[in-house]
């Protein structure tokens, strides 16, 4: 696993304030969010669900990039001693869940997602803010647009 990576993770794991399993909740959007996945959101579910604590749903553009997002996801909480209870979906990656016990993670294709609408399955619960920091190219990294007419004359 890339050492980048694998820092990252752990500073997020480990000295994160938040507590276990919030903590693998924000180190998995962390993942996703760096691997370019969009629309993710944290729902916490603990005290309502006997599945787990926190359902993560995100967005992938197309198959390669969902399972790339997925098996990032595999390695690097297995690499931080969580569990992988079971990953699903992985053939047509239209739809592809890593059960990580506390914490499920729904890695959509865009078009898949509002077939099935789990965004308004759990709309009532609360969300976990994420860290803006933790998006691949946030606003303080990305290049000011440019005016296509300066410097015309």
């Amino acid at each position: 696993m890339n050492p980048f990576i694998e820092k990252e993770i752990a500073k997020i794991i480990e000295e994160n304030k938040a507590d276990f399993p919030k903590n693998i909740a924000l180190a998995c959007s962390w993942i996703v969010a760096n691997f370019k996945g969009i629309n993710i959101k944290i729902f916490d579910v603990q005290g309502s669900s006997s599945l787990c604590d926190y359902n993560i749903i995100a967005s992938a553009q197309n198959s390669t990039q969902s399972r790339s997002i997925v098996e990032m996801l595999d390695a690097a909480l297995r690499n931080n001693g969580q569990e992988i209870i079971s990953v699903e979906g992985l053939n047509d990656a239209e739809w592809i869940l890593l059960d990580a016990g506390d914490v499920i993670v729904h890695l959509f294709l865009d078009t898949s997602r509002d077939i099935f609408d789990l965004d308004t399955l759990w709309k009532n619960y609360p969300q976990v803010q994420i860290p803006e920091e933790y998006y691949f190219g946030t606003p303080e990294t990305q290049a000011a647009p440019s005016d296509p007419t300066s410097n015309y004359f």
